[in-house]
């Protein structure tokens, strides 16, 4: 009797679960919830709760973030930059400001992980995309522009394009494919480094940038 219940329970399980797949097939992506943000709302709410966990964001066209970062970055004493190898990188080296030192990501980590560490004072990246419902950005390292650049110094400034602001990570995950094709390593970055674990006291920078500047360019 026992014996017969187990296996009528196992068939119910293996029964569901048949109907469950069959279900999810029918609907490619059955578990994305439908907000229906427009995007001033998605960039309205990604600003606010970036901000929210001390993430600095400015919203300008597309066009005008070199000048932006030509005004800014000597205004702020940010002096040396880092950069990887893509277009928006070979843009600011063609317009950047006289007085910015531009350092270029081309070699593995050995061979000056002193300066690195101790000469650099941004990292500018692209950005993956963004994800509305929780203030995150979305970064792929590429050899173009590997894992360090944005972890290392202690600014960090990040270039978003607007019409790349998703509602949730599950539509992130959903219309970039990342279950086609996906790095060993992917970060969402929602605000500066921070941590609490030393006597329970909120610091920030220990693990990585102090400070997040997130340009949404429009």
């Amino acid at each position: 009797m026992n014996e017969l219940n187990q296996k009528t329970a196992r068939d119910n399980i293996l029964a569901r679960l048949r109907n469950n797949r069959m279900t999810q097939s029918a609907s490619p992506a059955p578990y994305l919830p439908s907000y229906g943000w427009s995007q001033a709302e998605k960039i309205q709410r990604l600003s606010e709760r970036m901000q929210a966990v001390r993430g600095e964001v400015h919203r300008m066209p597309r066009t005008d973030w070199v000048g932006w970062l030509n005004q800014e970055l000597p205004k702020r004493k940010l002096h040396n930059i880092l950069l990887g190898e893509t277009a928006n990188a070979e843009l600011f080296r063609a317009q950047a400001d006289a007085a910015l030192t531009l350092h270029r990501y081309d070699r593995v980590i050995e061979d000056w992980k002193q300066d690195l560490f101790k000469q650099v004072d941004v990292g500018i990246t692209d950005t993956l995309g963004g994800i509305a419902e929780s203030g995150s950005l979305i970064l792929w390292p590429t050899p173009q522009e590997p894992r360090l650049l944005s972890l290392v110094p202690p600014v960090h400034i990040a270039l978003l394009e607007a019409d790349k602001i998703v509602d949730n990570f599950a539509q992130a995950m959903h219309q970039q494919h990342w279950s086609e094709h996906m790095p060993t390593n992917a970060l969402l970055i929602s605000g500066p480094s921070k941590t609490a674990d030393i006597e329970q006291t909120l610091a920030y920078g220990i693990h990585g940038p102090k400070q997040l500047i997130v340009l949404i360019l429009e």
